[in-house]
């Protein structure tokens, strides 16, 4: 391609995506680039994501090394401006179809600065988000990193607890599931309220301290690593959204989530008005640590499958056990 760029070939358009204000997006079409970039703001210059066109963009670039006159030469350009990150996803995830290089990971990263900045927005009890460029350590409940993040993301919309985001999707059936997710526009506020719920309990489940350090002293640890995290979104995932294959409509996924909404909201407020003693006994970490003290292969795995299967009998149940000693014996 490179050579072919040197020689004058005509590519192709490059397309960038971005996320824009209600205002700014009514105020399309315009006439010129000066126009659009007066528009936008220099600020949204700075986080405009290329959704098609990754691998030609690094080909020119390579070849303006060889030849700088490439430089003078038009580019054609397309931007694909969005009221949400879901517009963007949906648009990326159908334009890199079949091209076995873009992971359906690699293309998240794309538009992941956009994700980020609509998860802050959008989740308001999540306390910290760390990412690469602000890092930082879990010292409390809704405390998450990024990546962690983008992977509950991943898990929610294919209602998988194991999502490898190191490796490339294998099968074609995940990447139709997450496009049908995203024609309903309502699946990117579900995930959020999924978010929010699970930062709600997490905070509740952090205010008990065991008082030693032994694992799962703290209810905090309970959500401090993403098997749970996982086996939760998951959980929520197919009572909201239905089993892969067999999605629920768009009017009972809304009536599912408003009644899982309402359910956590019960317990988080049963929750809130428990002493730490009685919160200890709800939690009951020590049959917890019990179970996930066997020695089993590939341990990672086993405690993913833990935790799927605990907070499936969480949701089964509504969210009105007594404790969660059935949950953990789940397993």
């Amino acid at each position: 391609m490179v050579e072919d760029i040197r020689a004058g070939a005509v590519l192709p358009p490059v397309v960038i995506g971005q996320v824009v204000d209600v205002d700014v997006f009514e105020s399309f079409p315009v006439q010129s680039f000066d126009e659009l970039k007066s528009l936008m703001g220099d600020d949204k210059f700075g986080s405009l994501s290329i959704i098609d066109g990754m691998q030609r963009t690094a080909a020119i670039m390579d070849a303006l090394t060889e030849a700088a006159e490439i430089g003078t030469r038009e580019l054609r350009v397309e931007f694909w401006l969005a009221q949400d990150v879901r517009a963007l996803i949906y648009r990326m995830l159908v334009l890199n179809t079949g091209q076995v290089p873009w992971t359906m990971s690699r293309q998240l990263s794309v538009v992941y600065a956009s994700l980020l900045d609509e998860i802050r927005a959008r989740v308001p009890e999540i306390d910290k988000l760390n990412t690469p460029d602000a890092p930082g350590r879990r010292v409390g409940g809704a405390q998450y990193s990024s990546d962690a993040v983008i992977e509950l993301y991943l898990a929610f919309g294919l209602r998988k607890t194991a999502v490898d985001t190191k490796e490339a999707v294998s099968d074609e059936f995940s990447r139709l599931d997450v496009v049908d997710n995203l024609s309903d526009e309502q699946f990117q506020n579900q995930f959020y309220e999924t978010l929010n719920l699970l930062a709600r309990l997490d905070k509740e489940f952090s205010r008990f301290d065991g008082g030693d350090s032994t694992r799962f002293s703290k209810g905090r640890n309970i959500f401090d690593g993403q098997p749970a995290r996982i086996g939760f979104i998951v959980a929520l995932g197919m009572k909201i959204l239905g089993r892969p294959g067999s999605d629920r409509s768009a009017g009972e996924r809304s009536e599912r989530m408003q009644q899982v909404g309402e359910s956590v909201g019960i317990l988080v407020d049963r929750l809130s008005n428990m002493t730490d003693d009685e919160l200890g006994d709800y939690l009951r970490l020590d049959v917890l640590r019990e179970v996930l003290d066997r020695r089993v292969g590939q341990v990672g795995r086993y405690e993913r499958s833990v935790f799927s299967e605990a907070f499936k009998v969480l949701v089964d149940e509504d969210f009105t056990l007594v404790n969660l000693e059935p949950c953990w014996r789940a397993a």
